[in-house]
């Protein structure tokens, strides 16, 4: 059940206990939004009023305004209409729905893959609330490589991934439990001597771990031109911003080069350049109604 659904079963609860009532609120007084705050006091905190769509909350909570704590309904607005606002950190995160089919991970979780999919469709890529709406999930992430059961060669990579549009990479940080990765709309493709691919919708980012997402960093590609780079030797690798290689570039031996440094993106998704990875999945993504 979506959150503005329970909103509308708590409210509608909420009549049922006071008959006197009127449904709507326009035609409240001061006393009556009182008699329903208290009818709902246990009630209240638990709404995930910050999963809300910002349709959802002009239609179906402005309304209610004055059952909600000033406070709360200052950041609430807050969060719709100013990008760049520092939520609080008592939020309650969105609920979590056990949804089969979207995807197999070993590396992310529902919230990562939401707002991944969020700024595939460039929705709130610069609001800092994004991560506390409602599970936005779209696409199924259909798994084309696992490192740890597939093996972490190039050749492997490009074996299951070349000529697949849509991909989405995670990978795991050994030292830190970071997540790292980067969407490419286009393709992955083999090449002897290196090839650039040119997009503008293409982005990589960094989560502190599988379920701290609070914070996390998205990084729009800046020089179109250098977006992507195929190479026999290279894995998923979005310029030097995000790099996996096998040094003799062959492509038959396991990674030993990884690098995060600025180059072709907005900005750094890590602060240390070099790294080793724990394990890395590679998705095609599909809307749900194909």
């Amino acid at each position: 059940m979506k959150e503005a659904e329970i909103w509308e079963h708590v409210l509608k609860w909420g009549l049922e206990k006071n008959p006197t009532l009127l449904p709507d609120p326009a035609t409240w007084s001061d006393d009556d939004f009182k008699i329903m705050e208290n009818t709902l006091q246990y009630c209240l905190s638990l709404i995930r009023f910050f999963s809300l769509s910002s349709i959802d909350f002009s239609r179906k909570v402005h309304p209610y305004k004055k059952l909600l704590k000033q406070r709360l309904y200052e950041e609430l607005l807050g969060s719709y209409l100013v990008s760049d606002i520092e939520p609080s950190n008592n939020i309650l995160l969105p609920r979590y729905r056990n949804i089969d089919g979207i995807i197999d991970s070993k590396i992310v979780s529902l919230n990562i893959v939401s707002l991944v999919s969020r700024w595939i469709d460039k929705i709130d890529t610069k609001s800092k609330f994004a991560y506390t709406r409602e599970l936005y999930l779209p696409y199924e992430f259909k798994l084309l490589l696992r490192g740890t059961r597939n093996g972490f060669t190039p050749k492997k990579f490009h074996e299951l991934c070349d000529d697949i549009p849509h991909t989405v990479t995670f990978i795991k940080i050994k030292e830190t439990g970071e997540i790292i990765g980067g969407y490419n709309p286009l393709i992955w493709k083999s090449h002897s001597s290196g090839q650039w691919g040119k997009t503008k919708d293409s982005f990589i980012y960094s989560f502190k771990s599988k379920n701290e997402f609070k914070d996390p960093i998205l990084s729009h590609v800046k020089i179109i031109n250098n977006a992507l780079y195929y190479h026999n030797g290279y894995g998923p690798t979005f310029d030097n911003d995000l790099l996996l290689y096998e040094k003799e570039k062959i492509g038959l031996k396991d990674y030993d080069g990884f690098s995060c440094r600025l180059d072709s993106y907005e900005k750094k998704i890590r602060t240390t350049e070099k790294f080793s990875i724990d394990d890395y999945e590679v998705f095609k993504i599909v809307n749900k109604e194909d």
